[in-house]
């Protein structure tokens, strides 16, 4: 098994992408984004981390978090709403023909891929570029023309704020 080597700079903020297990096309569904709102707003709630961004599409997620000053523990805060989703929507979701002796013997569902990938944000441009990756996603993968057709983004909160504008 690789010996995977994450960041861990306290405080630091950090880009993620999180994909569905074989790449489901579950978020969807209506459930499964209400699971994973109400997973973020009790994580937060105990683990607080303010969210720069953020993208839903069918089967997966970009977002960009910050994390407290004295804070580095990214992977318990996934952990933790990865678990909240499976619980509340992986009776209806779990696809047993996906269920590898692996995941039987870890008791995990079929809702996620096992890992998630992570990059440190570096800079004002590393976190410009993120940002605008995030919000143009689903237009690269071909699910919208346009950014602003895409409800599942934080790009209409920074239009409102002023700084995207609309086109």
């Amino acid at each position: 098994m690789p010996n995977y080597r994450r960041s861990n700079t306290k405080g630091g903020t950090y880009f993620f992408t999180v994909v569905t297990h074989h790449r489901q096309p579950i978020f969807c569904n209506e459930n499964i984004r209400n699971a994973l709102r109400q997973a973020i707003v009790d994580t937060r709630r105990e683990h607080p981390f303010e969210i720069d961004g953020w993208v839903l599409l069918p089967d997966h997620m970009h977002c960009i978090w910050t994390l407290p000053p004295d804070d580095r523990n990214y992977g318990m805060r996934w952990a933790r709403i990865k678990r909240h989703v499976s619980k509340h929507c992986g009776a209806i979701f779990q696809r047993e023909e996906l269920k590898s002796p692996s995941r039987q013997r870890r008791h995990e569902s079929t809702l996620w891929q096992r890992r998630f990938w992570e990059h440190r944000i570096r800079g004002d441009r590393d976190f410009r570029t993120h940002m605008d990756y995030i919000h143009f996603n689903p237009v690269k993968h071909g699910i919208v023309t346009r950014v602003r057709d895409w409800p599942y983004s934080s790009f209409h909160r920074y239009v409102r704020r002023g700084v995207y504008s609309l086109d």
